[in-house]
């Protein structure tokens, strides 16, 4: 039976190894992306990183995808199936994308997904009324101001007119993170700090904790930290990584939709924010409630596989 290179490793090593598989690729991957963006664009790579103003600025914009996809690939997809490689030899098997689940559990997760928005708009806020010591609030401050950029690129990858616009945005703000970092932090943190403890529930934790640490966005924290827990459990559960995987997907896609529809002026951009209000209060509860039932259902009907 082919063994893996580091498959007999320590857990150190491993997690050592995977940084090392993360950081060389994302750095090879941006370097050739540079290179090639010239070509691609049509456009010299120092006129195209420039802030520009005008005309330009649609292209610029198309620049900050591009590169935006390829540290999604550079960073998360490709290296996880060399360290899953490494640390077994099958790659698929040991990222669990071998494994299959009747359709219902992707129907509840679907539901679960959706029934967990109003709960997540609620911490959100909860999260955002954290307010740091006077000691602080220089750090406090830079922090509010990573999140101000974080969010006003967000919302420029969103401002869409057309569908197609969308159905990229699907695809790189929400298909490609969802594969990608699940792959990584529940594909194989998860596992190396199973074996690293010896306890599931801390590795499930440990990684939701990297999880939403890695988004540096510190005012979405918890709510992150809390998502990434569930998809760890469901990885558990089902013994595939396709169902985290599917979650994480429903999660971003649901973002992209409910923007582009806010932004047409088809919707109301109260529906962004829904549950995060005293008067959303009851809607939240039972959301809440069917969150719980669900979770607890594919609790009753899981595999338990050692993830």
């Amino acid at each position: 039976m082919r063994k893996g290179l580091f498959e007999d490793s320590s857990p150190f090593t491993q997690l050592i190894m995977l940084v090392f598989c993360m950081v060389t690729c994302v750095l090879l991957f941006m370097l050739i992306g540079l290179l090639l963006a010239s070509f691609v664009f049509g456009v010299p790579i120092a006129e195209l990183m420039i802030v520009p103003n005008g005309g330009k600025a649609a292209l610029h914009l198309n620049l900050m995808r591009y590169l935006q996809i390829l540290q999604g690939v550079g960073f998360f997809v490709v290296p996880s199936f060399f360290a899953a490689y490494l640390f077994s030899g099958k790659a698929s098997a040991y990222l669990k994308l071998n494994q299959t689940v009747p359709s219902k559990w992707f129907g509840a997760v679907l539901l679960l997904m959706l029934a967990a928005i109003p709960c997540i708009n609620l911490i959100i806020t909860l999260n955002e009324l954290i307010v740091f010591p006077k000691s602080l609030s220089g750090f406090e401050q830079r922090l509010r101001n990573l999140e101000e950029a974080a969010r006003q690129l967000t919302e420029l990858f969103l401002k869409v007119d057309h569908a197609g616009g969308m159905f990229f945005n699907i695809f790189m703000i929400a298909l490609l993170p969802a594969i990608g970092e699940e792959l990584i932090f529940r594909g194989i943190l998860q596992k190396i700090f199973t074996r690293w403890t010896g306890n599931l529930h801390v590795a499930i934790i440990v990684s939701g904790f990297l999880f939403s640490l890695m988004h540096m966005q510190f005012y979405g924290f918890f709510p992150r930290w809390l998502l990434g827990v569930m998809f760890g459990y469901l990885l558990v559960w089902s013994g595939t990584l396709w169902l985290p995987i599917f979650a994480h997907f429903v999660n971003n896609a649901v973002a992209v939709f409910v923007s582009f529809f806010i932004h047409k002026g088809l919707i109301s951009d109260q529906l962004e924010i829904i549950g995060s209000t005293w008067k959303d209060i009851p809607l939240t509860i039972v959301a809440l409630v069917m969150c719980v039932w669900l979770l607890r259902k594919m609790y009753k009907n899981h595999k338990f596989i050692n993830s």
